[in-house]
């Protein structure tokens, strides 16, 4: 019997796998790679990177596992406030200044202005929301946060706006994965303020792609450790154990443990726990998903470009939301300018849904005459490599009325802890958070069996 099972291979369930190292544990992935929406490739100097790509800092749990494990992140040098809009390109300058800068109607402008001014003091409040506590668990803190603004969508709560500045504020929000329709004010409010960088903002990279950290993780834990391409279907309580039910390379395979850790995406969560507690089922059932399709470039040019000191790009109106500069690192550390770089398109939610089906060359296509046209300076010639990778339950986003749901997914379940970004609002340290806490919670039934002292036997004379 193994003291724990983790049930997916991506970013939550190896940080909980990294936590309960110690102990006789297996990870049970239905991919062939571990990682899930952490994806990316290294290429010499450079790297392609489809998912996740910012990480939070000092004092929060990703900081954590990146230092236990040994891999760097360093603070993006680039800048994350680029602009491309109606044949404009701003790249420095407070961003409140913007919406004068980029060519639009008056009436646009003007609409512009009167949903920043909402935002800004959403943002304002939504600061002192999510500010630590003394003495309130994290529990708490992810309970007010949901709280906030939850119970009308983003475009409701900056109204009916022209064609220009929808464009602006959609470009931002539906990085989320969900449309300014379908995510809670407060959501949206909460995207502006982690983009800006106000609070807990997720602005660090790995150095050599972020894979380095899931794979490295891997690595350390052994080929033993991780079973790729084990696809569970059930998951169900014993008296003292948990029955782990999947298949692999054609086989139907089980295994027993003191203890799971369900780190797959809420609806998977939904369909294996068979016997979770039905008010749990049913909340996991309630989370909603948006796409993401990204395309991944790597680049030959010999000499220095306007977008090397530019880490983000947002992009409105276009068939991506954000160009992402995946050199900007490597520009950072250079004294010379080396050869060559890397650039990731995102199209998240609507645009991701516009993707989703499409071959890859003509996603390619599509997002590539869209970063030339953004870039320009022959941005297309350079071009020696292109990858497509989509998601189509990609990020979990806050939809209104998702409030209500969070204390009964927190509850968790006996000898079953969940783990996921779903559980949060800040994306891959949500994941890890989630991942330490699961851990936790399965070392501390392990230790307590472990302890337990044997029954003793009844002697009849």
């Amino acid at each position: 019997m193994k003291d724990a099972v983790i049930i997916g291979g991506g970013l939550a369930g190896l940080a909980a796998a990294w936590r309960l190292r110690h102990w006789d544990t297996v990870v049970l992935e239905s991919g062939d790679r571990v990682g899930g929406r952490i994806r990316s490739e290294r290429r010499g100097d450079y790297w392609l990177n489809w998912g996740g790509h910012v990480f939070a800092g000092a004092g929060s749990s990703t900081d954590a596992l990146l230092n236990e494990v040994g891999v760097m992140a360093v603070q993006i040098p680039g800048s994350l406030q680029g602009l491309s809009m109606n044949g404009k390109f701003i790249k420095q300058g407070h961003i409140a200044t913007y919406p004068f800068r980029i060519p639009m109607s008056l009436a646009a402008r003007v609409d512009t202005m009167r949903a920043g001014l909402k935002v800004v003091s959403g943002v304002a409040k939504y600061t002192g929301v999510v500010r630590k506590r003394t003495g309130e668990s994290g529990a708490m803190r992810q309970q007010r946060i949901y709280d906030f603004e939850n119970n009308t969508s983003f475009q409701d709560f900056v109204g009916n706006l022209s064609e220009d500045a929808a464009a602006l504020f959609k470009t931002t929000v539906t990085r989320s994965a969900g449309d300014m329709d379908q995510i809670s004010a407060g959501a949206g409010i909460g995207y502006f303020s982690l983009v800006l960088s106000f609070g807990q903002g997720l602005s660090r990279g790995i150095v050599g792609g972020p894979s380095t950290l899931t794979e490295s993780i891997a690595a350390a834990l052994g080929g033993d450790r991780i079973e790729l391409g084990a696809a569970v279907h059930e998951v169900v309580h014993k008296k003292d154990s948990v029955v782990v039910r999947y298949r692999q390379d054609g086989v139907d395979r089980e295994v027993e443990a003191r203890t799971v850790v369900l780190a797959t995406t809420a609806d998977v969560s939904h369909n294996v726990g068979v016997d979770l507690p039905e008010d749990l089922r049913g909340a996991l059932s309630q989370i909603k998903y948006g796409p993401h399709v990204s395309t991944a470039f790597l680049t030959n040019e010999t000499t220095a470009k306007p977008w090397d000191d530019i880490y983000a790009i947002a992009a409105p109106k276009r068939s991506f939301a954000i160009a992402l500069n995946q050199a900007s690192i490597v520009r950072g550390t250079e004294s010379v300018r080396k050869p060559g770089g890397s650039f990731m398109t995102f199209s998240p939610a609507s645009l991701g849904k516009a993707l989703l089906e499409k071959p890859e060359e003509e996603v390619i296509k599509t997002h590539l005459t869209d970063l030339d046209q953004v870039l320009g300076h022959g941005f297309a010639d350079s071009v020696v490599e292109a990858k497509v990778d989509r998601w189509k339950n990609a990020s979990p986003y806050c939809f209104p009325g998702r409030a209500k749901i969070q204390s009964t997914l927190m509850r968790g379940a006996d000898r079953v802890f969940l783990a996921g970004d779903y559980l949060g609002t800040l994306y891959t340290e949500s994941s890890i958070t989630t991942g330490f806490s699961a851990a936790q919670e399965a070392a501390s039934v392990l230790a307590t069996h472990r302890q337990a002292p044997p029954q003793s036997l009844s002697i009849v004379a």
